[in-house]
């Protein structure tokens, strides 16, 4: 506990001494409310509240005066009227619906709220009083409910028109049995309608802001060193109720009290913030989305009103923080009130760690090595993880808030994340805030600091065996055997010493002078994939229609190839090089450890999935208009057809109405996982070689994983002109740069991926776009018959100064056409 903290619960310990609680009916002994309590002098309560400090006593929620005072130095004072009136419903001692309609209708008739601005403000700043509020067994409001107003009406409309069934707000009856599974005894609806008209009340709007300000340092305090909510789980009603305020993102509760409430909401234990997520998400989406924009205004609200730098940083920021993890609870809310699938996981590879300690353990390191993927606390709870979301109500890209990602510096927040997670927050702790650019930072972090160490790792080796230390993972191979070279390498390192695949990639093509700074790596990965995606060799199939490739069932090539491809994907996320690899999404959902779905086919086999789906929908006899049986039927390698039982005798069973769906997905399953789970396995077992201790899993969802190994399809090049820098004499303003890129414009797409990959060494635009890669172009001499040559590992791009446009095209379109090997120029 930090002196801070200690100080303000001695205050609270010897205000409680001194003054007393303002509960008449207190039976704390160590409370001047309590009728047994004997009065203490200053001094002696000054002792006494030490002494209870330590021994960590009871203390009382704070029950303040309403009534008016002279000097005007209380903070709910300063929201109350002066006028004195008769009956200031001091006996309400915590709110229901009946009672704020009843003090509503009284105030109405007097033309004065200062009664219930009063009453709203007591029990708002009292826990114990806010936690007994709006129980579901207190009776409703009849005569004097709370009836809507012609604004409010107006605003259901709205909702109403807002779309589908799964957007709309649960009708009363469901959301009561909803809230009784989650054993919340809080009524919503009456919460809600409650709020509508209070809201509508500039005082009590006030008086709300004020209590709100009162009454969350205590809560934050009671719950981080007095564990109030194991000892009563009730204690989480006070979060449910203050949360229906629809105003929370007004400017009013943005400066203090939002932040101060967001601080007390993530001191809540993990239990509680599963009941949470929960419950929120059987609110519909209206109320979800309303939630996850108030945290969001408030941290970009926060971000922007403050200067962050290295010695500033926002994961300090208290407000942020806790912003960013009360919106974790609606990340979660928005899963589970969508689509999910918890059921389909892959099964988990064999840990085959060893007792034995290992050297970064020995050297203290074993923090930042950490085998196996993370698991969020609050996930473990829930029991659900991110890559079970098929579709979420609130789409992954609103959770991302672009202001915190332009000022989080990802090098100290990689450190706290492997190192200082006890101490220190990270905001890869909460990667779904964060795009996928920046998480793409802190992964290059993760993989350079392992090849480090890896190199260092070698040294020491070497030094105590006396060998030559072999700092990098190099692979020497020759073009036309790239193949049987790699795999030959690969496969021994894979077996004597897999942690070598590490290490930082070297390639060097046997008979070419070409020295491995980035560039020589792209090539080995592009010629590789051409040759184990050709047709010919027959280890995928490959669909015209979607232009992506597939497992082959029936090949007839052994595992060690396809550990390959698997290693080769892996050594590109750890390399930072961009892939030119087409496989469906399902490919990556089963690499985070789902299995394949009936969903999947639509962009894996869409000609199945189509049939498949008319069959589910069919209305007609399905048993004697398809004749359809439980054995299926596919064509083998060499075209001839292979029968296969979905279910014993399956040429015995009949597709029926009553078993169709059960037809489906023995089918999908059978299309997807077991037909090719031999060459999968060996695929995965590859990838996770690679990648087994990165957080890659933990920080990335299948379709951003697709992304770091794909890059974007979308070729900005009017975004690549503004970012790219000049050197050697040139200018934006020079002529030959001004037809260079009046060329490249006008080139087909065709052209333009050929000159993509003749300066870069790829064809496609890294995370981010093309906007994010850095090229250089330079001047290489005046008029020449020479061509444009490049250096893919500096993406820079050596043009001489062609006297005219014409000859510019023509000189740089026969470079990027015929463009391949390297040469020391």
């Amino acid at each position: 506990m930090n002196r801070a903290t200690a100080k303000h619960l001695i205050e609270r310990y010897f205000r409680q001494l001194t003054e007393g609680c303002g509960n008449g009916n207190c039976t704390n002994e160590f409370c001047a409310s309590c009728r047994d309590f004997r009065p203490l002098d200053s001094n002696s309560a000054a002792a006494r509240a030490l002494e209870l400090f330590k021994i960590n006593a009871k203390l009382c929620d704070y029950y303040p005066s309403f009534k008016s005072s002279a000097d005007g130095n209380s903070l709910l004072d300063s929201t109350m009227s002066d006028k004195d009136t008769n009956d200031d419903f001091s006996d309400v001692h915590y709110l229901t619906e009946n009672n704020i309609c009843m003090i509503l209708n009284f105030c109405e008739e007097e033309g004065d709220y200062s009664a219930l601005v009063r009453v709203i403000g007591r029990v708002f700043s009292n826990a114990e009083a806010l936690m007994k509020s709006f129980k579901k067994d207190e009776p409703n409001a009849t005569e004097n409910s709370c009836k809507p107003t012609d604004v409010e009406k107006q605003n259901d409309q709205t909702l109403e028109k807002m779309g589908a069934a799964s957007a709309a707000t649960l009708p009363d009856d469901a959301l009561s049995d909803a809230l009784s599974a989650c054993e919340v005894a809080v009524d919503i609806q009456a919460v809600r309608r409650v709020y509508d008209r209070l809201l509508s009340i500039d005082q009590v709007e006030a008086s709300l802001v004020n209590a709100l300000i009162y009454l969350t340092p205590n809560v934050e305090l009671d719950l981080e060193y007095l564990d109030v909510y194991e000892a009563n789980p009730d204690y989480l009603n006070i979060f449910i109720i203050v949360m229906e305020n629809s105003n929370l993102h007004s400017p009013e509760y943005l400066e203090v009290a939002l932040p101060q409430f967001c601080k007390a909401m993530s001191k809540l234990p993990v239990t509680a913030l599963a009941r949470l997520s929960k419950l929120w998400s059987m609110y519909g989406l209206p109320h979800i989305r309303r939630m996850m924009e108030t945290f969001q205004q408030l941290i970009t609200f926060t971000v922007v009103s403050n200067e962050y730098d290295a010695e500033n940083l926002v994961n300090d920021d208290e407000t942020v923080v806790a912003a960013t993890q009360c919106l974790k609870i609606v990340f979660y809310a928005s899963i589970l009130a969508g689509d999910v699938d918890v059921e389909h996981n892959e099964e988990d590879e064999e840990d085959t760690d060893s007792d034995e300690l290992t050297l970064h353990e020995l050297l203290g390191e074993e923090r930042l090595y950490k085998k196996g993927p993370r698991v969020d606390p609050l996930e473990k709870e829930l029991g659900i993880q991110t890559v079970d979301s098929i579709h979420p109500v609130i789409p992954f890209e609103d959770f991302v808030n672009e202001s915190l990602n332009d000022v989080v510096e990802m090098d100290k927040d990689f450190t706290f994340f492997k190192v200082n997670a006890e101490t220190k927050f990270s905001f890869q702790s909460c990667p779904f805030i964060l795009s996928v650019i920046t998480k793409n930072q802190g992964l290059y972090y993760d993989n350079r600091i392992r090849m480090y160490s890896e190199r260092r790792l070698t040294a020491l080796y070497s030094m105590v065996q006396g060998q030559q230390p072999n700092p990098y993972l190099k692979l020497k191979v020759r073009r036309d055997h790239i193949i049987d070279d790699a795999l030959v390498r690969l496969e021994m390192i894979s077996m004597e010493n897999p942690s070598d695949l590490k290490k930082q990639l070297f390639v060097e093509f046997e008979g070419e002078q070409g020295v491995d700074e980035g560039g020589v790596s792209k090539e080995f990965f592009q010629l590789v994939l051409e040759e184990i995606f050709n047709p010919d060799i027959g280890m995928f199939t490959y669909d015209d229609e979607t232009k992506l490739f597939w497992f082959n069932s029936s090949s007839l090539e052994n595992e060690a190839q396809y550990t390959l491809i698997g290693i080769v994907l892996g050594l590109a996320i750890y390399n930072n090089c961009i892939l030119d690899v087409h496989f469906p999404m399902v490919v990556y959902r089963k690499l985070m450890g789902k299995k394949g779905t009936y969903l999947d086919l639509s962009d894996s086999h869409p000609v199945l999935y189509q049939s498949l789906k008319g069959l589910l929908e069919y209305t007609g006899n399905v048993k004697e208009d398809m004749m359809l049986t439980f054995q299926i039927s596919h064509t083998d390698l060499f075209g001839n057809p292979v029968l296969y039982d979905l279910k014993d005798q399956g040429d015995q069973i009949p597709v029926t109405i009553e078993n169709r769906q059960e037809f489906v997905d023995l089918y999908v399953d059978y299309i997807l996982n077991t037909s090719v789970e031999r060459q999968f396995r060996a695929f995965k077992k590859g990838f996770l070689m690679v990648t087994n201790e990165s957080p890659l899993k933990y920080l990335f969802r299948p379709e951003e994983v697709e992304l770091l190994i794909c890059g974007s399809r979308k070729l900005d090049f009017e975004a690549l002109e503004k970012t790219t820098e000049y050197d050697g004499g040139y200018s934006k303003d020079s002529q030959i740069i001004k037809d260079f890129w009046e060329t490249i414009h006008s080139f087909g797409e065709e052209q333009k991926r050929f000159f993509l990959q003749f300066t870069t060494g790829t064809d496609r635009a890294p995370v981010g776009g093309l906007g994010k890669l850095k090229m250089i172009i330079a001047k290489n001499g005046s008029d020449t018959d020479r061509l444009p040559t490049s250096h893919t590992c500096f993406n820079a791009l050596l043009l001489p100064e062609y006297s005219t446009k014409e000859k510019l095209r023509e000189r740089l379109l026969k470079a990027i056409t015929y463009a391949k090997g390297f040469g020391m120029l």
